[in-house]
C-alpha cells in the first residue's frame, strides 16, 4: 500500500531541501544560482499562500490544492536539477 504524502509533508520536505541546498549554493555556478533565486521566490510565494489556502472554503480547496501541488512539484524538480548540477 503506497502512502501519498500530504501537502503539509510536501511543504516540509521542500523547506528541508531548500535549507540543504542553500548551504551548497556558494559553490554553484551562475546558472544554478539564477535558477535557485527563481525557485526560492516561487517557494516563498507558495509558503505565503499555503495557510490561507488551507483554510479556504472546501468548494475551491481541491482546485487550489491541485494548483499548489503543481507549483510544489515544479519547485521539487528545480531543486533536483540544481542538486544534479552541484
Amino acid at each position: 500500500m503506497s502512502h501519498e504524502p500530504t501537502f503539509q509533508e510536501i511543504v516540509s520536505t521542500l523547506k528541508q531541501e531548500r535549507d540543504e541546498l542553500a548551504l551548497k549554493m556558494h559553490l554553484a555556478g551562475a546558472e544554478a544560482k539564477q535558477e535557485w533565486e527563481g525557485l526560492r521566490g516561487k517557494l516563498d510565494s507558495l509558503l505565503a499562500s499555503y495557510d490561507p489556502a488551507r483554510t479556504a472554503a472546501t468548494e475551491s480547496a481541491g482546485k487550489v490544492g491541485d494548483a499548489m501541488k503543481s507549483v510544489a512539484n515544479e519547485i521539487k524538480e528545480g531543486f533536483q536539477r540544481i542538486r544534479q548540477a552541484l
